[in-house]
């Protein structure tokens, strides 16, 4: 046997070399078949991760983060050490000492796996999951396991640790569309990495083992052990201590579904400009890090939210309580982790926050609100809710226990008075923009856009609806143009259309029942009066109001070629009616909305800018307008001292004179019409007109100041009444003062320069007259130079633009 010995070890050497070169051929070979499928080292250099476009404010505040992936990509030195140990100890406490494979680890897990009764383990390393999390597929074939092998020794020849811990923290998926350590701590926690407890960074450490299982909000019980495990092995590889263990492992986590961080709160803003992006760049475009800044100002965009909330919120109360969304049972024992978990399916609308009724007292209810603790809604925050039965109104409760009962789910607000709510059935829309260039500095689309059904649907841009009088003042625009003035009288009576090819003749009236007769044209846009406004719109005749009316910005094919345009029977969005209403506010320019300042692509170059049109009283042309002939700018001289190419100014669509005019009266309807409650504003620079469809349908208030203009339009989205009692004075009114009012926070009371070419004369409030010297009822009116009124002598005429404004008629009514 001994002599055999040397023959026995010289083949078993021989084996082991034969095997090892077979290994070795082995391994070039599969390195030389998949080699060509590797990404080069100047590929893994320069690394682009999916990361969301980024929307901005114009003073570069974050509205949205939007991309297939959330992704906030982090360096390594911004993820703090106590985030960077709970990874280490849940997925690989060796990474700092081995070369990118665990040997241990692999022996460890082979023998764990063989144990009975032990779940199956893993050994991937850090290294291995970025490699395959960059670069590959989770297929389970040997080709993909080949690759992997390969990529990660190649990243960790080319990488340092630091390199690869960080991009391992960009990359790994969490569930929910959430990719990287600090998009999940903004899911599933609302915080930054740095506002983490030891608690919540261990949980989210072992959630990328399995994200579907493990993740706190589908399975808060397996999270919380997998979170004890982390916790005990960063005890044992001296990370923390044992009180500091004991402390993290009791603390209660709370995490739900937190929509994306935004410091502006402007969704519907950001689908538009993600929608822009798609539609320069492409679709991938808006996984590639662009970031577009927008016109909208911070301070604007939340009292609009504010605004249109509240007025909706005010709007339904007034219609009475549905009732509880859904009654569940509580627990005898129920906690805060068992509230937060019954409510865990109920969205947050528009600030109001889900809330569990735990008692029901005579004047008082207690509730557990989502993510706020127990709250007490005293009786005051709940005494409007009388019952909706039928679609009547009930009587008014006597009691909380008349309203809510425990168990019962509901909304409430958390104002100075913790209120009951309910998400609104009707919607509304708000838009703002500057009359100087257009920009739209606040918009706002429904009450939530994240409620369910229809809250993605814009109605700023979207919602083509009828603008009732809110039309009126661009109809008397063109009557300025044709002939009338201020004072002339029309016949406020009753109007009858009987043609053969309608089912019954048209009778309309106006909105008040009554009829005043001859009627000036100032007192009949203060009082919205729908008779004159159909007599205005016959002297005018079909063809010169619709044309006129594009001068504004409105479509032709969105007007009604008969009389009942004269009471806004077109189409339009609340953009395109704040639009039209800026050629007023800034003195008879036509400007274009537009909301996007630039964009700006991954590499940080300017791939877009705005250049919009804008108002330059000193590049106005010369030439005086016709009532039959709209301008094109670029067909007009430029005057001297004009430093801007025609292209680049807002065209003159009508006269100074006339812009003047029309908002002189339109102060008037805020001042005594139907605009009144607009009055709270204490200003005396703004304008504008309400509207109100048959039945309230849609209502409106349309108003501006120098600065400013904003449209508020409020309805059901499916065409039904607003009810009994509610109109644009009533829905829209409120929204818009309360907007304005934080709006104009600080901006100086700036009245209208009175342009050349007006005159104030004083008249016959009866007449519209030129009166006489010693008429003790006359009063003053204004009126373009070249279109004087008749009467008895000039009596007084007045250039002081600090007079009020008067009222007006001429010598013979119209009609």
């Amino acid at each position: 046997m001994k002599r055999y010995l040397p023959k026995i070890a010289f083949l078993a050497a021989a084996g082991l070399v034969m095997g090892v070169i077979a290994v070795v051929a082995l391994i070039s070979g599969a390195y030389l078949y998949l080699q060509p499928s590797l990404p080069s080292v100047e590929a893994m250099r320069q690394i682009e991760l999916q990361v969301p476009l980024r929307v901005y404010s114009r003073d570069g505040q974050v509205i949205a983060q939007i991309g297939e992936q959330r992704r906030i990509p982090v360096t390594f030195e911004q993820v703090p050490p106590m985030v960077r140990q709970a990874f280490i100890a849940a997925e690989d406490e060796r990474f700092f000492e081995h070369s990118g494979f665990d040997y241990q680890g692999i022996l460890r897990s082979i023998m764990v796996n063989l144990l009975p009764g032990y779940r199956l383990e893993g050994a991937s390393t850090i290294t291995q999951q970025t490699a395959k999390n960059l670069f590959l597929t989770n297929d389970r074939t040997w080709r993909r396991k080949g690759q992997e092998m390969f990529l990660t020794y190649r990243i960790e020849q080319e990488f340092s640790k630091e390199e690869i811990l960080g991009l391992y923290l960009n990359v790994i998926h969490f569930g929910k569309r959430a990719y990287g350590v600090a998009a999940a701590a903004d899911h599933y926690f609302g915080k930054t990495l740095d506002q983490l407890t030891l608690a919540e960074a261990a949980t989210l450490a072992r959630v990328p083992q399995s994200p579907s299982r493990f993740n706190p909000i589908n399975n808060p019980t397996a999270a919380a052990q997998r979170r004890t495990y982390v916790l005990r092995r960063m005890r044992e590889l001296g990370f923390i201590d044992a009180e500091t263990e004991r402390r993290a492992t009791a603390e209660k986590i709370f995490a739900r579904v937190h929509v994306q961080s935004f410091e502006v709160e402007a969704p519907y803003v950001a689908e538009m400009a993600r929608l822009e992006l798609v539609q320069r760049f492409g679709a991938a475009a808006q996984n590639e890090g662009y970031k577009i800044y927008t016109t909208i100002e911070p301070v604007q965009q939340s009292a609009a939210n504010e605004a249109l909330r509240t007025g909706l919120l005010d709007y339904d109360r007034r219609h009475g309580w549905r009732g509880a969304k859904t009654t569940v049972s509580i627990p005898a024992n129920g906690d805060e982790a068992v509230f937060e978990e019954l409510l865990a399916e109920q969205a947050v609308s528009g600030g109001m926050l889900p809330a569990l009724v735990l008692e029901v007292q005579d004047k008082s209810a207690r509730v557990y609100a989502r993510g706020s603790g127990i709250v007490t809604v005293p009786w005051e925050g709940m005494a409007w809710a009388r019952p909706k039965v039928d679609g009547r109104l009930g009587k008014s409760p006597k009691t909380a226990r008349d309203i809510l009962a425990r168990g019962q789910i509901v909304h409430i607000t958390l104002q100075s008075t913790p209120q009951l709510a309910q998400i609104p059935a009707a919607a509304a829309a708000l838009v703002a923009l500057s009359p100087a260039d257009g920009a739209i500095t606040a918009l706002v689309g429904g009450f939530d856009y994240f409620d369910a059904g229809a809250g993605k649907f814009n109605r700023a841009i979207q919602a083509k609806r009828q603008p009732g009088s809110g039309y009126k003042p661009f109809l008397y625009s063109a009557a300025l143009e044709n002939g009338f003035t201020p004072s002339s009288l029309v016949l406020d009576a009753p109007f009858v259309i009987d043609d053969p090819r309608m089912e019954e003749a048209w009778r309309p009236e106006n909105s008040s029942g009554d009829f005043g007769g001859p009627t000036r044209l100032r007192e009949a846009l203060v009082k919205s009066r729908n008779l004159v406004s159909i007599r205005v719109l016959q002297a005018i005749g079909m063809g010169p109001a619709m044309a006129y009316t594009e001068r504004f910005g409105f479509e032709r094919t969105s007007l009604p070629r008969n009389l009942t345009l004269s009471l806004g029977t077109m189409s339009a969005t609340p953009l395109q009616v704040a639009a039209g209403y800026a050629v007023f506010a800034n003195g008879g320019h036509r400007i274009q909305p537009w909301f996007i300042e630039r964009i700006v692509d991954p590499q940080g170059q300017v791939v877009f800018e705005a250049a919009p049109r804008r108002v330059a009283l000193e590049c106005d042309p010369p030439e005086a307008l016709t009532a039959n002939e709209a301008p094109v700018a670029e067909a007009l001289p430029v005057p001297a001292g004009c430093d801007l190419p025609a292209t680049k100014v807002a065209p003159r669509v009508i006269s100074s004179q006339n812009a003047w005019l029309i908002t002189d009266m339109l102060r008037e309807v805020i001042t005594r019409g139907t605009g009144q409650r607009a009055l709270a504003l204490g200003r005396s620079d703004v304008a504008g007109k309400t509207g109100t469809t048959n039945e309230a349908r849609d209502t409106w208030f349309n108003g501006y100041n120098p600065t400013l203009v904003a449209s508020v339009w409020v309805g059901f989205d499916q065409l039904r009444p607003l009810g009994e009692g509610e109109e644009g004075s009533r829905t829209a009114v409120p929204i818009w003062t309360d907007f304005m009012a934080k709006a104009l926070k600080g901006v100086a009371d700036r009245p209208w320069p009175v342009p050349g070419g007006l005159v104030q004369v004083r008249i016959s409030p009866v007449t519209g007259e030129i009166a006489s010297a010693d008429d003790p009822a006359a009063i003053f009116e204004t009126f373009m130079t070249d279109r004087l009124p008749t009467g008895g002598g000039l009596g007084e005429t007045s250039m002081d633009p600090a007079r009020p404004p008067t009222e007006q008629p001429l010598a013979e009514p119209i009609f």
